[in-house]
């Protein structure tokens, strides 16, 4: 075959529906006598966003909520301050106003260093 029906084949095989992957699995099967590796359907993936999400994807972004400031709110009122760069004022309003998401979507390791400096001053933190 010539590299461009190499490419023809290859883009119609690409792009079939599962019934039609499986029907063409089945023909092979049966008229060749190919069986699927590791006894799975030959198949393959359709284009992104065109099937389920995928399943148990790890969460890469999070969200830091103070649940409760504890026994030392003016150090906590310090510290989201200085975490968020709000005004002294609006960090009290944050504070005071728990639950309060303090950072959104940020990487694991981050929400992991701003739960311990929060959690290091008396507050108690969550990760969603």
């Amino acid at each position: 075959m010539a590299e461009v029906d190499i490419q023809s084949l290859g883009d119609q095989i690409a792009n079939q529906t599962l019934k039609q992957a499986k029907e063409l699995s089945d023909y092979i099967k049966e008229k060749y006598k190919i069986e699927p590796a590791a006894g799975g359907a030959v198949m393959m993936a359709g284009p992104a966003g065109a099937g389920a999400a995928p399943a148990a994807a790890e969460q890469t972004e999070f969200d830091v909520v103070m649940t409760s400031f504890g026994d030392k709110k003016l150090d906590v009122v310090k510290v989201v301050k200085n975490i968020t760069g709000a005004s002294l004022m609006d960090a009290k309003k944050l504070v005071e106003g728990v639950p309060a998401k303090i950072k959104e979507k940020v990487s694991k390791e981050d929400a992991a260093k701003v739960k311990a400096e929060l959690e290091a001053v008396g507050a108690t933190v969550e990760l969603k």
